[in-house]
């Protein structure tokens, strides 16, 4: 479920790669109502669409679970946020100077892997900030990447509706718009780094357009 993000770009409903390749960049709309806001997850498409109505707030690639550790269908509700959450199965272990992987016990001081901004639907699973691949690869929660998460954060509430389904109507109209995006051969974070807040990203601008 863990994992540390970088940014994606979204113009409009659909993300676009800033040159070189090196940084993206997520725009989210303020809703007109944000009672009328639902989030609509499509897993073959490994896509999510914030809307309200028929007009779309934010779209981007996510990552959902594997086969084995699926992400569940059905419909939820947002019930929980936690901006600076941690995870209680997948850290490390800080040990002096040393700070090493850990599933927590054992020597050293556990700190859980960064999940920045939380929201939860299911017991134990939430969507949060995290590496974004190509393929289905999470432990069943939804990973969004670090410059989209805080965004998606900052337009959900408790009680905000969640569909998730293998396929959603906004696929035949917003996912050809949606860049993809391969974290696969991204380097792992500096752990001295993830065991600090340094470890929650921050968007790069406001939050909401």
């Amino acid at each position: 479920m863990a994992g540390a993000g970088i940014v994606s770009l979204l113009a409009g409903c659909g993300t676009t790669r800033v040159a070189g390749g090196k940084a993206y960049h997520v725009t989210a709309y303020r809703p007109n109502d944000p009672s009328a806001v639902r989030v609509k997850v499509s897993l073959s498409k490994q896509n999510v669409y914030v809307m309200e109505g028929d007009r779309c707030l934010m779209a981007a690639a996510i990552s959902v679970g594997t086969s084995a550790k699926p992400t569940p269908k059905g419909n939820f509700t947002i019930y929980s946020k936690q901006e600076h959450k941690r995870s209680g199965s997948y850290g490390f272990s800080v040990q002096g100077d040393r700070v090493v992987p850990s599933t927590g016990g054992g020597p050293g001081r556990y700190v859980g892997y960064p999940m920045g901004y939380w929201c939860e639907f299911a017991p134990a699973y939430g969507f949060h900030q995290g590496f974004v691949h190509p393929n289905p690869r999470t432990h069943g929660c939804i990973r969004l990447h670090g410059e989209a998460a805080p965004k998606f954060f900052a337009l959900v509430r408790i009680g905000t509706p969640v569909n998730i389904a293998t396929t959603q109507p906004e696929d035949a109209t917003l996912a050809s718009g949606v860049q993809r995006v391969d974290d696969s051969k991204t380097p792992d974070p500096d752990p001295r780094l993830m065991v600090t807040d340094s470890g929650f990203e921050k968007p790069s601008g406001p939050l909401l357009q």
